[in-house]
């Protein structure tokens, strides 16, 4: 069997992650990786399945009112599970199933630890407040793990059907079948893409002088805000560096908020934490969605090849 190093591990791990992955998690999940990935037979599913008992010990330990305890299997449970898809992508051992698997896995711990978290803290309190806090958390979570995909649809679907626009504006160009300003306005709306400049000669096209198409030179609006803008990029920088995503409270923060910094801070902060992370959560999806709006405003649901304006030579 192949002995992995360290930096085999490292090279497994996501291009960007939440920076509580990447600072808490990861210098301890990549050496614990290597010592299964070089000493045991122990499969990425194994893991997730370990990762999935975990889970449920903590959501045991909410229900009992062991919060510590709790939290600290929480983060335990979250490490393997970090672990699976290092190993996976190490040994080329990964499977279709597995991915479903993981999925659904997460999904279980995070209902179950919320639903023990709440029950737990309403059987020694009686605070309605609690009940609501997991069955909040609940949702939010599950909407953005089933909000998660449908974006990421709509951006594919956008995508194609950005191409296909672009495709038929040059095939139309190619042909010397369109108007100059109908071309730069339909290639224009195609994409993110470098406008173009049809140039005729002032005679009737010929064989001997077609439509060619040369870049537009003419001016190019600039970033806006100036030097404003050098703090943000400088930040944006700082962060692709250390692999950490540009939004810094993701799902990963949410759950280390609620399950893992509020337990073991104590029941004072159960609920303060878990609504202030659950406002911030919230705002980034909506955030997120209105990116997405913008993004699927490029082109139509389809691409118009029948509407790009032709004319007779």
């Amino acid at each position: 069997m192949r002995a992995y190093s360290l930096d085999d591990v490292h090279a497994t791990r996501k291009r960007k992650d939440s920076w509580w992955t990447v600072f808490l998690v990861d210098p301890v999940a990549c050496r614990l990786t290597l010592l299964v990935a070089n000493h045991t037979s122990i499969t990425p599913n194994g893991l997730t399945r370990f990762s999935l008992i975990l889970g449920m010990c903590s959501a045991i330990c909410f229900a009992a009112g062991r919060l510590v305890p709790g939290a600290l299997l929480f983060y335990l449970s979250f490490m393997v599970d970090c672990m699976d898809g290092k190993i996976a992508r190490l040994k080329g051992t990964g499977t279709a199933f597995g991915l479903w698997l993981d999925y659904v896995g997460d999904r279980i711990r995070v209902v179950c630890c919320a639903a023990g978290l709440a029950s737990g803290q309403y059987a020694v309190t009686g605070d309605i407040a609690y009940i609501l806090l997991g069955a909040g958390v609940a949702v939010l979570d599950l909407f953005r793990y089933v909000n998660a995909p449908q974006m990421k649809r709509v951006r594919e679907v956008v995508k194609e059907n950005r191409l296909g626009r672009l495709a038929a504006v040059e095939s139309v160009v190619a042909t010397g079948h369109v108007r100059p300003a109908e071309a730069v306005a339909a290639a224009g709306h195609a994409g993110h893409v470098r406008p173009v400049e049809v140039v005729m000669p002032r005679e009737a096209i010929t064989p001997r002088e077609p439509m060619r198409v040369v870049p537009f030179e003419g001016r190019r609006p600039g970033p806006r805000g100036g030097k404003r803008q050098k703090l943000p990029r400088r930040f944006g920088r700082l962060l692709a560096r250390h692999r950490v995503r540009s939004h810094l409270l993701s799902g990963i923060e949410f759950h280390a908020a609620v399950f893992v910094v509020a337990p073991l801070v104590g029941r004072v902060a159960l609920v303060p934490l878990a609504v202030a992370s659950g406002a911030l959560l919230l705002l980034n999806e909506v955030f997120l969605i209105y990116r997405m709006w913008l993004f699927s405003r490029v082109v139509p649901a389809a691409p118009l090849v029948e509407k790009v304006p032709r004319v007779s030579v």
